[in-house]
């Protein structure tokens, strides 16, 4: 009975010693330690997380040293680069220059696109997956390439460390398989990779496919990883709590707040337990702000502060039961140290081979750069579109670098887009576009743009990639508009006399169908070289004068051919708002047969340029310069129907009409202009601009030969506006006001121009 009642005795004492190892005990119960190890969890929030570089910074003042941090969502971003080395300042450093707009959009610069590219992201507001003829929708809004390229420059002084317990300060964090739904503990591996697949928001990134196993966000299955870190030998957990609370009717005015409340069920009822396995337990007041309230970032830090200065006599208390000589070292920061990469090691390319990815990142081994230059050259693989996901990661061999890229190449060959659009010249047009990639060999692309409104159009593109070799390439346009316009035209086409005639109703229709070659360097010029043949189509059906109407007349219907050249450099930072870069676009078109329709026809070329320049002297406040000018050559060039004609507001437009704030639409022209305007743009809002315009030209016929282009502009306009960038493209209002004409006339514009 003796041995029965130990026994019993023992097995009592070590289930209160397990019971004890989850536990937390009083402060006052650990006076008899003599070092205490500091376990810290930070739990997943969205921008809310930005307050636990709060707390930190309060827990460094009262001099804590932080044994473990365990960290789900961005508490895993934040402790993760905690862990690594980083203080609280430099944390708050760091969250300050970001832009998380362009970074959970994916927004890769633009000057990491090819031309093609460029074009493909400025014309589409929707893309969507069109696979066995089945519409379907992205697996999140940005593919997290841009978080990936942060985290990797951030945490590349441990890129050797596979073991997350051999940080400065041990580390954990919790990702969830969306395949089993269950939590997953990442201690092991590449660091960026699983802070990044912790922090994978369902419907926001992209999941995270690390060693075959898909990952999204640990706060899905585990949002305050508290019982981990317990395990861990920590005496004292400190935990920051970033969570939502529920909200009352009020506050649930719509469907995603909706769902969140609905997901919040879960975790609020978790943490009724998990908070009993705090010893301190914070809770910042964020209650005003959302998971996705970035730009509030100094304010949410601010928050953690407060809260953390609430507890400071607690927090004091857990440092004067630490070792009082403890110091913590922060790390360099500089992301601009250079590497040399020695070799590459490629997988996951299936269908792109590996002289296509060395391409494209323009890798010349061994080459030494800077790790922001390499950045770059990431962007430009993964802003073909070819690419899920581009993960990466350094070794360290002999000869320097091996680069270790692994790409997740797009299921998705297929895909509708969609577009809106209206301008005062097309007026309405609804574009449908269908794309396919991978066609007939593993870098093409085929494109047909169909455009439903007031004026029928289409293009479409059939292009074979070749990076920076001679790339080949078919397309065919179609172009109609109608619309009133100046009699000029019909004189200056050679139409007759049309003295007393003040308008006429232009009906214009061209198809242009093109073959040619391409080249592109430095990824930002390109020069294309083809043959072209040209439908075109000028009539109109009444022409009115102030008392009578007569019958319409055809100014032009002839089938013409030419060879072209195009050189173009564009390194904008943005087509519609630039703040910085320059624009050039030369073409020279040599035609030398027609099937004649107004029996007078002779070779002649037509050459144009264009070139602008921004640049942001202040802050919000850019200044864009324009000049552009084009001439023919020919005895029977002067008064055809392919020459210049000025007037209106816009961007691609047909053949050689040209944009004049001031005029209406093919109100002056000739074989020659010149023009030069400028355009001030202040931001006033982001993303709600004011901008004012003013340009001035000459036309005619043999300018340049005469000397004409030198004299004082004959043609003058002013305009002043409004534009907003929505998600559709530009907004625009513009009244503008021409001093020769003393007359006046409106522009409006809406979605991206195509």
């Amino acid at each position: 009975m003796r041995y029965i009642i130990v026994f019993i005795l023992i097995c009592i004492c070590f289930r209160e010693s397990v019971l004890a190892q989850d536990t937390p005990l009083t402060l006052d119960d650990l006076k008899g330690k003599k070092d205490l190890k500091v376990g810290l969890v930070l739990s997943g929030g969205g921008a809310k997380g930005f307050a636990h570089i709060g707390v930190l910074k309060v827990i460094e003042e009262a001099g804590i040293r932080v044994d473990y941090v365990g960290g789900t969502s961005m508490g895993a971003v934040i402790g993760g680069l905690y862990a690594s080395g980083y203080n609280a300042t430099q944390l708050d450093s760091i969250v300050g220059d970001i832009s998380f707009g362009k970074l959970i959009q994916d927004q890769l610069p633009r000057e990491a696109k090819t031309f093609y590219e460029r074009e493909d992201a400025e014309k589409y507001a929707l893309t969507l997956p069109f696979n066995n003829f089945k519409i379907s929708f992205p697996k999140g809004l940005s593919g997290g390439q841009n978080y990936f390229n942060l985290l990797s420059r951030l945490l590349t002084h441990v890129d050797e460390t596979e073991d997350f317990t051999q940080l400065p300060i041990p580390f954990f964090c919790i990702a969830t398989d969306i395949e089993t739904g269950k939590e997953v503990i990442l201690d092991t591996g590449y660091l960026p990779e699983a802070i990044n697949a912790s922090a994978a928001l369902p419907s926001v990134f992209n999941p995270v496919i690390i060693e075959d196993r898909i990952y999204v966000d640990g706060g899905v299955s585990n949002n305050y990883p508290v019982e981990e870190l317990r395990k861990r030998g920590v005496d004292v957990v400190i935990g920051v709590d970033v969570q939502d609370s529920l909200r009352d009717r009020k506050e649930l005015g719509s469907v995603p707040g909706i769902m969140l409340q609905i997901s919040n069920f879960r975790t609020i009822e978790a943490m009724e337990d998990k908070r009993k396995l705090t010893d301190l337990y914070l809770k910042p007041n964020i209650s005003g702000y959302g998971v996705v309230d970035f730009s509030e970032g100094p304010e949410i830090v601010k928050t953690g502060i407060a809260v953390a200065e609430e507890n400071r006599d607690a927090l004091d208390k857990i440092a004067s039961m630490q070792r009082a000589d403890y110091t913590r070292a922060p790390i360099k920061i500089n992301n601009q140290d250079s590497i040399t990469i020695a070799a590459a090691s490629l997988s996951g390319n299936n269908f792109y081979p590996r002289s296509y990815v060395m391409g494209k990142l323009k890798l010349r081994l061994p080459e030494k750069m800077t790790f922001q230059d390499f950045g770059e050259r990431v962007n430009n693989l993964s802003a073909t579109g070819n690419f899920d996901r581009v993960s990466y990661r350094f070794k360290e061999i002999s000869q320097g670098k091996l680069l270790d890229l692994y790409m997740q190449e797009t299921e998705s060959t297929q895909f509708l887009r969609l577009g809106l659009h209206y301008d005062d010249l097309y007026r309405t047009g609804i574009l449908l576009n269908f794309t396919k990639k991978r066609l007939f060999t593993t870098n093409d692309v085929l494109a047909f743009d169909f455009i439903l409104g007031d004026n029928l159009r289409y293009r479409f593109d059939y292009y074979i990639d070749k990076g920076y070799y001679w790339s080949v390439g078919a397309r065919s346009i179609l172009n109609t508009f109608d619309k009133r316009v100046n009699a000029r035209f019909a004189e200056q086409t050679g139409g007759g006399d049309f003295t007393g005639v003040n308008t006429l109703d232009l009906d214009y229709q061209d198809i242009t169908n093109q073959i040619f070659v391409r080249t592109v360097w430095l990824t930002d010029f390109s020069l294309e070289l083809g043959a072209e043949h040209k439908y075109l189509e000028i009539t109109t059906p009444t022409i009115s004068d102030d008392d009578d109407t007569f019958e319409g007349l055809t100014f032009e219907r002839s089938n013409i051919y030419s060879a072209f050249g195009q050189l173009k450099y564009d390194s904008l930072d943005n087509k519609y708002f630039p703040t910085s870069g320059a624009f050039f676009d030369g073409r020279f078109n040599w035609y030398v047969s027609s099937s004649d329709f107004s029996e007078n026809f002779e070779p002649f070329a037509i050459g144009k340029a264009q070139f602008k320049y921004a640049i942001q002297p202040i802050k919000n406040l850019t200044l864009i310069g324009e000049v552009a000018g084009g001439f023919d050559i020919g005895e029977t060039s002067s008064g055809n129907s392919l020459a210049f004609f000025l007037g209106g507001y816009g961007n691609n437009y047909v053949n050689n009409l040209i944009p004049f704030v001031g005029y209406d639409f093919v109100s002056f022209g000739g074989g020659d202009f010149v023009k030069g305007g400028i355009t001030v743009d202040f931001e006033i809002a982001p993303k709600n601009h004011i901008n004012f315009i003013a340009n001035y030209a000459n036309a005619g016929n043999k300018m340049f030969s005469s000397g004409a282009w030198l004299e004082a502009p004959e043609f003058s306009g002013y305009a002043l506006g409004y534009s907003f960038d929505s998600f559709i493209g530009p907004l625009e209002v513009k009244y503008s006001y021409s001093p020769e004409l003393n007359s006046s006339e409106w522009y409006f514009a809406l979605g991206y121009w195509f």
